[in-house]
């Protein structure tokens, strides 16, 4: 887990599955589980204003990767990174639950 984003209105975490870690321990233990082939990565985004969060994974998540690759090229301005991050929190349904 990597803490792309932080701000006044968002939180923008980019999630790794286990199974990208837990690889090179399998290269030297062949009786290791077996790694899951469909290992995905994916993308929180929290809008603190509302208190929702939405998670991308699959296409979603590749045209958000797409999206921050962009951000690297283009170096946008923070009112930029917010109004793109509006747009994706306009999809967020699921309350913040603090566990």
């Amino acid at each position: 887990m990597h803490m792309l984003y932080d701000s006044e209105s968002f939180v923008v975490v980019h999630m790794l599955p286990d199974a990208v870690e837990k690889k090179s321990a399998q290269v030297l233990n062949d009786t290791a589980p077996a790694v899951p082939q469909l290992a995905r990565h994916g993308f929180e985004i929290v809008d603190k204003r509302s208190g929702k969060e939405v998670y991308l994974d699959g296409s979603w998540a590749e045209m958000f990767q797409e999206q921050i690759l962009a951000w690297q090229r283009d170096t946008p301005t923070q009112e930029e990174v917010e109004d793109a991050l509006d747009r994706y929190a306009g999809l967020a349904q699921n309350p913040v639950v603090v566990h």
